[in-house]
């Protein structure tokens, strides 16, 4: 008996609201919306009018160009979520990290044990 699987095509889309200080991940699954952000700095009309502007640039369906907030999270098809666990670091800004780190450590110490040499020779004389 062979079984298919269903594939359900997920849309993902990632905005940056600098002046707000805030990262926005949208994805689009089967008629249902999931917004997240990464801090809690828009307004109710704010969330009304990016998810009308969403719509509007056909990023997700056309039925939310109408779009207004209901009083039950989710209730529309839309939830906004207070989230940044799906930020993740890219293999290259690690990277650059840690030669960063091992440079400034490795500087500290070498400037310490210069530091530490000069103290000593000049405590013997």
């Amino acid at each position: 008996m062979k079984t298919k699987a269903i594939t359900v095509k997920t849309y993902e889309y990632e905005f940056c609201f600098p002046q707000l200080d805030t990262l926005v991940q949208v994805e689009e699954t089967a008629g249902e919306v999931i917004v997240r952000a990464t801090r809690d700095t828009f307004s109710l009309d704010r969330k009304i009018l990016f998810i009308r502007e969403l719509a509007a640039e056909g990023f997700i369906p056309d039925q939310y160009r109408w779009f207004a907030l209901p009083e039950q999270p989710g209730a529309c098809g839309v939830c906004w979520r207070v989230d940044y666990s799906w930020l993740k670091y890219s293999d290259e800004m690690v990277a650059r990290t840690r030669r960063f780190m091992i440079r400034l450590f490795s500087g500290g110490a070498i400037l310490w044990l210069v530091m530490m040499v000069l103290l000593f020779l000049r405590a013997g004389r």
